[in-house]
């Protein structure tokens, strides 16, 4: 077991909401930038970006949204997504963040399980039409009350309007009633049981979360945050967005999706001193033509997070000058950064590792049946406990009982190796999650989706190596009698528009059995290691 120690000055736990918080951000940064929207130009200080984020939480105090209320946002990065997360803590509802990628049959599920009585969404965004996929599912949603999209003026000022009768007072008073213990954030996470979860997370959870992280990146009000990252993620509203309001540094949206070319463009002309990423991002911004046109000299530290860094990538960002880059470790259950390497850690240790504990956290590695704690260098279930660790998932108490145990470890499912530094590597998983361009995805989501199918009677998902996002999935099945067998492109057209794209199997085998084991479960490692051999992927 390890926690934060080796002669490090720990940081005091903020005890106080994500208001509160904000408020003294700004009283003492007030002039300075503190939002910059790169696409529509426009900039906050951070006196301004109060008076927005209060402007809203009036008007969601207008539209009925009392404390506790789950209000939902759908869409991609943008300033009013930011300006939504500021202003529904500060009024106390709990904000749905749902993938701009998920389609109908992933959003009426959320909407319903969370019971959202608001939602705030982009009218449509690449192949996604926000709009429409709400009105089809209108009839199924049935808690949702009313929906405001963010990039319609007319929509969008008359939620602002709805605040025009609430004081300055009755706001201050609503924020007073709040509590950092309170629940704040519902992150939906893959679930093994075919249904997304919802990570419970209270303002204590993600504000410190965010603040830790930011302190070992040492972020001052000086520091610039190029955060292309999605915002529905922890990875972008809590390492980004809350490591930037808790140490009033600038951030910087270089666009609503990732772009290398705009992001690059971003941090030179911003002169960014932080850039975030997944590695598969990283490798995009250095693989660019005309990489040498972009002046990223301002560029000392940053995050790569979602899966490991290759050598040759930390080496080139080592080469341009970015010599603090740090690699975090974690999952949105807990809030989401368990484990992080400091700025001044080895190549080696940037990429054989994930780092070492975070302030006020404990990890070990333990016995998977057992549960002891297992000795050093030894691979065992990674589990951490401490400030980060969720409420629970909404509304399912036996699953968080599944997940979260009597002393308060969480159990990640996660395989991993501490070393007598305490440094952490993680060297496969339990469970049978795929990771794909950083999206955790669990196969069973997609094999019960994929059962719907008239012409399906069985089906495994596993997951495949692959060049450019680490894994894929291939499905393989089993086809009723008399059917006709399906394809990859015929299992595409049938999940386009009810799975998230990055969900749908790129791979697909048709067989007349799978490979089981002597008491009849399925050998999902022989199919991996078949899988692999017969598609040409070794």
């Amino acid at each position: 077991m390890d926690s934060y120690a080796q002669g490090e000055t720990t940081p005091a736990l903020l005890d106080e909401t994500i208001g509160d918080n904000l408020a003294r951000t700004v009283a003492s940064y007030a002039d300075r930038e503190a939002l910059v929207e790169r696409v529509s130009g426009r900039r906050w200080t951070w006196a301004e970006l109060q008076a927005d984020v209060d402007a809203l939480a009036r008007g969601l105090i207008g539209a009925g949204i009392r404390k506790g209320d789950r209000v939902g946002i759908w869409g991609p990065n943008s300033a009013e997504w930011t300006l939504v997360q500021l202003a529904s803590a500060k009024v106390g509802a709990i904000l749905v963040n749902v993938n701009p990628a998920y389609r109908t049959h992933e959003f009426s599920y959320v909407a319903n399980q969370s019971g959202m009585r608001l939602l705030v969404a982009a009218t449509s965004f690449k192949a996604s039409d926000y709009r429409a996929m709400i009105e089809e599912t209108r009839v199924d949603t049935r808690a949702l009350e009313r929906v405001v999209h963010l990039d319609d003026e007319a929509s969008w000022a008359g939620l602002l309007a709805d605040g025009e009768q609430v004081s300055a007072d009755q706001l201050a008073e609503r924020a007073a009633s709040l509590e950092p213990g309170d629940p704040i954030n519902i992150q939906y996470t893959s679930g093994t049981t075919g249904f997304p979860k919802g990570a419970t997370l209270s303002h204590r959870n993600i504000l410190n979360n965010g603040y830790l992280v930011g302190e070992i990146c040492g972020y001052t009000e000086a520091d610039r945050v190029c955060i292309p990252v999605p915002f529905y993620h922890c990875f972008g509203m809590v390492m980004g967005n809350l490591a930037c309001t808790t140490h009033g540094a600038t951030m910087v949206i270089p666009a609503p999706g990732f772009d290398p070319a705009l992001t690059l463009a971003a941090v030179a002309e911003e002169r960014c001193t932080s850039l975030y990423g997944v590695p598969t991002m990283f490798i995009a911004e250095w693989a660019l033509p005309d990489l040498d046109t972009y002046d990223l000299s301002s560029v000392r530290t940053g995050i790569m997070a979602g899966s490991p860094c290759p050598e040759e990538m930390m080496k080139k960002l080592i080469a341009a000058g970015v010599d603090e880059m740090t690699i975090c470790y974690g999952m949105t259950e807990t809030s989401p950064v368990s484990t992080q390497t400091r700025t001044d850690d080895s190549l080696e240790r940037k990429v054989g590792t994930v780092g070492r504990v975070c302030p006020h956290l404990e990890v070990k590695i333990v016995d998977p049946v057992s549960g002891d704690t297992v000795p050093r260098g030894e691979a065992g279930e990674f589990c951490t406990r401490g400030y980060s660790v969720m409420l629970g998932y909404w509304d399912e108490p036996e699953k968080t009982r599944e997940a979260i145990d009597g002393d308060g470890w969480m159990h990640t499912g996660d395989l991993g190796v501490m070393d007598d530094d305490g440094y952490v590597r993680i060297t496969g998983r339990i469970k049978d999650m795929v990771i794909r361009g950083g999206e955790n995805i669990y196969p069973r989501e997609i094999e019960e989706f994929l059962y719907t199918h008239p012409d399906v009677e069985d089906v495994q998902v596993v997951g495949v190596p692959d060049e450019k996002y680490g894994e894929e999935l291939c499905a393989w099945l089993r086809m009723r009698p008399g059917s006709e067998p399906l394809d990859a492109d015929g299992v595409r057209a049938f999940a386009t528009g009810r799975l998230a794209h990055y969900k749908i199997p790129r791979y697909v085998i048709v067989v007349d059995e799978f490979p089981m084991t002597v008491t009849g479960k399925v050998r999902k490692v022989e199919m991996r290691e078949v899988s692999t051999a017969r598609l040409g992927l070794d």
